[in-house]
């Protein structure tokens, strides 16, 4: 019955009813240790006052004799109560604490479970989780319902703006694709114009970077979803294949490349491991300037690209992590603007691989982004 009272309820009924039982338990020992010096002094004190030792004496010396002996059997009757009674509720004390100790732990419980489920979900294990209804209805269970009705509406909302995205970069790709193939067949037909040609040919790039923008939105929106694909991948393995396909790129941009691989494995998708050091050398590489360096370095857990570049001051950094958020005064060396996803997409990956990620501004110019992983995601 006691357990469908209220946490408040049952608090107050266990808390009430342990104070009720120690302090009987401290009123009986006290009684028993009071009645016990009383009984084992009762004797001295006669002795102390034996009609035949005072047989004679002035009325006032018997009484002086039977005060003298009231006030030492006083005393000690007193002293003995209060070590024995200080030794008894020492005892009663400790017993209360550890069953208040496992009363707490037992309240609480509901709660670690919560907190518990908080903390994975903090993590990027996902919004899908929830916190699976157990003991009576009381206020944690109410705590629980709502937390999970929380849950439920974020990721209904996340769901649907990841849909959204997702489902208005596949609509934009068709019309761009049919786009980029009237204008490739405008400008390759017989007879067409210098003047044609050369529309063309910034059409087709503008339309290319409609393209790598589409791209990049349903990447981030990918990369935010949870791991539907997970496998053991070497980071290492990536930066290497990515390295030798930017070599052109670093080439023609004056960036010399620099690596140190260790062993660096990780669980998750390699798909988008590898769109993350990509984005990540590929920056290194834009926002560079001639005759500059990129270095990436791999090991347990852990990746490094380093660069150098503009200046850019300690409190732009995390900026430069919000979607199409750019730093104007950033030139890049291919001389093509970039569209401000990169570093988005790599915290979303590297979050939904239980990774995180920070930059360090260079003290001469560049930036230093580490990706570290948590052992198994």
């Amino acid at each position: 019955m006691i357990a469908r009272w209220s946490i408040r309820g049952r608090l107050t009924a266990f808390y009430g009813g342990l104070f009720v039982l120690a302090g009987a338990a401290l009123l009986a020992v006290t009684y028993l240790l009071a009645w016990q010096s009383l009984n084992v002094r009762l004797q001295p004190f006669t002795d102390a006052v034996s009609l035949r030792d005072l047989r004679g004496a002035p009325p006032d010396q018997v009484i002086a004799a039977i005060r003298e002996a009231q006030v030492r059997y006083r005393d000690e009757v007193l002293e003995s109560l209060v070590t024995r009674g200080g030794l008894a509720l020492l005892c009663v004390a400790l017993v209360a604490v550890a069953f208040g100790w496992l009363l707490a732990r037992s309240a609480l419980q509901p709660l670690h479970r919560i907190t518990e489920a908080a903390r994975r979900i903090a993590a990027g294990h996902g919004l899908h989780e929830r916190i699976p209804p157990t003991g009576p209805r009381d206020e944690v269970a109410e705590l629980a319902e709502t937390f999970n009705a929380m849950l439920d509406r974020l990721d209904r909302a996340f769901d649907g703006q990841r849909r959204f995205v997702a489902d208005a970069s596949h609509e934009m790709r068709t019309p761009l694709a049919v786009k980029r193939a009237l204008i490739e067949v405008s400008v390759t037909r017989p007879g067409a114009s210098a003047d044609a040609k050369q529309l063309g040919a910034e059409l087709l790039e503008v339309n290319a970077r409609h393209e790598r923008l589409i791209d990049g939105l349903l990447t981030l929106a990918d990369s935010e979803n949870e791991l539907t694909e997970r496998s053991r991948t070497s980071v290492s393995d990536i930066a290497e294949h990515v390295l030798r396909q930017s070599k052109h790129i670093a080439d023609r941009a004056g960036v010399d490349l620099h690596h140190e691989m260790a062993p660096c494995e990780v669980v998750g998708d390699p798909v988008l491991l590898e769109r993350l050091v990509r984005n990540l050398v590929e920056n290194a590489i834009r926002h560079n300037h001639r005759d500059g360096w990129v270095d990436v370095d791999a090991g347990p857990g852990v990746l490094v690209v380093a660069n150098t570049g503009p200046k850019i001051e300690p409190y732009e950094v995390e900026g430069l992590f919000r979607p199409f958020r750019r730093l104007d005064r950033m030139a890049t060396t291919t001389g093509e603007r970039g569209l401000g996803l990169g570093l988005s997409m790599v915290r979303a990956i590297a979050a939904a691989h239980g990774a995180t990620v920070t930059a360090t501004p260079g003290a001469d110019g560049g930036l230093a982004v580490t990706v570290r992983f948590s052992g198994e995601t």
